[in-house]
């Protein structure tokens, strides 16, 4: 799980990515973090001014990493569309949810701006690239001009998220799948013929 010598700060991080993810911010305890980081309340309060500041680290973490997973494939080689569909149809733990989708559900992220601030900016950026790589396959005359590339990246981030909810919900990838099947070919529809 941890690198020889990673710094207790680091271990404080991760262990608090993980919790998130899968517990949720109030089931996400100094102590259950401490644990899972072995370090000791000392060390945790004298790297973070408390659990907010170390949620905020942990959720800033992970939306970069998301992000950065998302940019290999949307800089990667072929048309809009095959970027999209390689970032549609990457590996992921879909029945553990999207890490930063499943923060936009939990309340006490939601009511606190500073905790809810790096969740939204993740998904505009998100929505962003996404509108930028369809605006280059439009550009490049692979997607006809009546797809509008804003719209069109803010329904795919919806039906990637809904995705999650629905695989969740059934406990099985299978809505998943049709769910990014079906976006897929939607976008097809709009191929340059």
């Amino acid at each position: 799980m941890y690198t020889p010598g990673m710094e207790t700060s680091e271990r404080l991080i991760e262990s608090t990515r993980r919790l998130l993810w899968e517990r949720g911010y109030t089931g996400t305890s100094p102590k259950a973090i401490q644990q899972d980081a072995g370090a000791g309340q000392g060390s945790m309060y004298h790297h973070f001014r408390g659990k907010p500041d170390l949620a905020l680290a942990a959720i800033r973490r992970t939306a970069d990493e998301m992000l950065a997973k998302a940019e290999e494939q949307f800089a990667g080689p072929g048309t809009a569309l095959e970027r999209i569909s390689a970032y549609l149809l990457r590996e992921r733990d879909v029945l553990k949810g999207c890490p930063i989708g499943r923060l936009a559900q939990d309340p006490d992220i939601v009511a606190d701006p500073e905790l809810r601030r790096p969740v939204d900016e993740t998904f505009d950026r998100l929505r962003g690239r996404l509108a930028e790589v369809l605006t280059e396959g439009r550009e490049r005359g692979e997607l006809g001009d009546t797809l509008d590339p804003e719209d069109t990246a803010s329904t795919v981030v919806a039906v990637l998220q809904g995705g999650y909810v629905l695989a969740r919900a059934a406990g099985s990838t299978e809505s998943y799948r049709q769910a990014v099947q079906g976006v897929l070919g939607l976008l097809a529809a709009h191929a340059a013929a």
